[in-house]
């Protein structure tokens, strides 16, 4: 690469585009204006404007997740990786890997406890993998690719780099060279595999757990694969992307994400268990006692060793790739597996396949709510083309009814319990997609942590949609206040008057117009199908409010 010197802010550009990085999400600052004039004016390389940091890294976050690779988020020194950290614990708990940086005044300064001043490697560590400050004008390179590798191996995640104004406008020669990110697709041993095989194949009430680490692996068909050969219940636990199609029959749905006893109630009587790409157990309130039975036997896969019986013992661990071991697994399990066990396996199915058949003919007739029909033809319109990023909360199991989650890719849920990653979500999705159709849904309350999204989606032409789900409160809250006094024998009562956001009413449609897009309202069921229609022939972003 060319050794001459250039100013490390036009450096760091063509380091970035090196590693693909062409797109930077953000809001700009006094501290990096130097850096951000070298970004208007560099060739191949864009620049996507959000009004406020949590936005910005909201959309970065959908970005990534679309792509399922990096992207790029720039902060506004100390107070704007402040308002950027609520998100930024999202992309962690997610595992998304973002390559977040934020400028400072300089390294000059930092005796003088100047205004602005703050140590940001210190307010990033909690919320990334990798936080470090580039003091050294010959390491700025460096570092990033460090960065960037930190943040596309497995356990994936955010990093952060400060970037001093002084040191960005000293010269640097470094070389630009694409970062090393190694490869992790590695197979268990054999004799582990046959192990695993062992532990596995006799049970008589097995259940596999899975996460994303499953959907990173690109290991769905094997996982279905090994669930299919065990006749294994599939619960998906912390999962936010498609694991296991929802048509699949031994898909059950996900356990607890509030309460521990709700996992404990789903996998307490399973005599084996395989966890496949994910942790157990990840609800606010979790069982602190082992929730599986006495002799249970459980086989832990991850490529993220940190999380292999982090909380429960397990009696064989894995590090190593999920597709390539749950490929060996399903291979070994081919040949151990008895004929009797083969038909056990099989009935398992059968029965899980006739419950489903059963359940259909038992469900109640076609929700005629305003939030029904409007789901009901979208589903109709888009005959389910179409990619969703759900942050309905307690209107998801209504969204996924209508627009389930089958295809990879094809929707991504709101994950780490921050609000207001649904409505960035999406604008950042439909960027990385621009060939697909992108709906984000909300609830009214996390919408509008995140509101001025719709300007960007205006502002850069991210033809995404969005649907607020308008319940006129934290509707979560009160379910699990409700949970609380069930708990502790506590007599129902109003729910608290902080849950409560019907007052003022919000015009959402309007807010939406005042943003530079379309909207418009739902209030009755006949008005829902015109609003699906209006939504998908509108040409750029459109809102939905619709009344719950």
């Amino acid at each position: 690469m060319n050794s001459e010197a250039t100013p490390g802010r036009e450096r760091l550009i063509e380091q970035f585009k090196a590693d693909g990085l062409t797109v930077m999400f953000g809001n700009p600052g006094t501290v990096e204006q130097g850096f951000l004039d070298a970004v208007d004016a560099a060739a191949d390389f864009q620049y996507v404007l959000a009004l406020q940091e949590t936005v910005a890294a909201g959309i970065a976050d959908g970005y990534a997740r679309a792509t399922g690779g990096a992207a790029l988020l720039q902060l506004h020194s100390g107070v704007g990786l402040g308002n950027g950290i609520g998100m930024l614990y999202q992309s962690l708990r997610g595992h998304t890997p973002l390559v977040v940086v934020a400028g400072d005044a300089g390294v000059r300064y930092d005796a003088m406890d100047a205004q602005m001043a703050s140590d940001l490697v210190a307010m990033a560590k909690p919320v990334t993998k990798y936080a470090t400050r580039v003091t050294d004008p010959r390491s700025v390179l460096r570092t990033v690719r460090r960065a960037v590798k930190i943040a596309l191996t497995p356990p994936r995640g955010p990093v952060f780099v400060a970037l001093p104004m002084d040191v960005l406008d000293e010269l640097n020669s470094e070389p630009v060279l694409p970062a090393t990110v190694p490869l992790t697709d590695v197979a268990p041993s054999p004799a582990s595999v046959g192990r695993a095989a062992e532990l596995l194949a006799a049970a008589e009430r097995p259940v596999v757990l899975v996460g994303d680490g499953v959907s990173l692996s690109g290991a769905q068909a094997e996982l279905a694969a090994v669930a299919e050969l065990l006749g294994a219940d599939v619960y998906e636990v912390d999962s936010s992307e498609v694991n296991i199609a929802a048509s699949h029959p031994l898909r059950r749905g996900q356990t607890g994400h509030m309460f521990g006893p709700h996992s404990k109630e789903l996998v307490g009587g399973a005599d084996g268990v395989l966890i496949v790409g994910t942790y157990v157990f990840p609800e606010v309130f979790p069982e602190l006692e082992n929730p599986f039975r006495p002799g249970a036997k459980i086989v832990h896969i991850d490529l993220n060793a940190y999380e292999i019986a982090k909380n429960h013992p397990v009696d064989l661990g894995l590090a190593a790739d999920p597709r390539q071991a749950l490929r060996a697994l399903a291979g070994v399990l081919e040949q151990r597996l008895t004929p009797a066990r083969r038909a056990a396996a099989a009935a398992r199915i059968d029965e899980r396949t006739r419950e489903r058949a059963r359940a259909a003919r038992q469900a109640s007739p076609d929700d005629d709510t305003p939030m029904g029909v409007f789901l009901r033809t979208l589903a109709e319109r888009t005959r389910g083309d179409l990619i969703v990023f759900d942050e309905a909360l307690t209107t998801s199991p209504l969204v996924t009814r209508h627009l389930p989650p089958e295809r990879p890719g094809d929707y991504h849920l709101t994950r780490g319990g921050s609000l207001g990653v649904g409505f960035p979500g999406a604008v950042g999705a439909k960027l990385a997609r621009p060939d697909r159709l992108v709906v984000g849904f909300a609830g009214d309350g996390g919408s509008m942590y995140t509101y001025q999204a719709l300007w960007t989606a205006v502002r850069h032409g991210i033809d995404a949609k969005f649907v607020v789900c308008n319940n006129r409160k934290y509707r979560l809250l009160d379910d699990n206040i409700a949970q609380y006094w069930r708990e502790r024998d506590i007599a129902e009562h109003p729910f608290p008057g902080s849950f409560d956001l019907s007052r003022p009413e919000i015009d959402f449609a309007g807010l939406a117009r005042a943003l530079g897009a379309g909207g418009t309202r739902v209030e009755k069921p006949d008005e829902a199908a015109a609003a699906v229609d209006r939504m998908l022939a509108h040409p750029g972003p459109f809102l939905v409010d619709v009344q719950i």
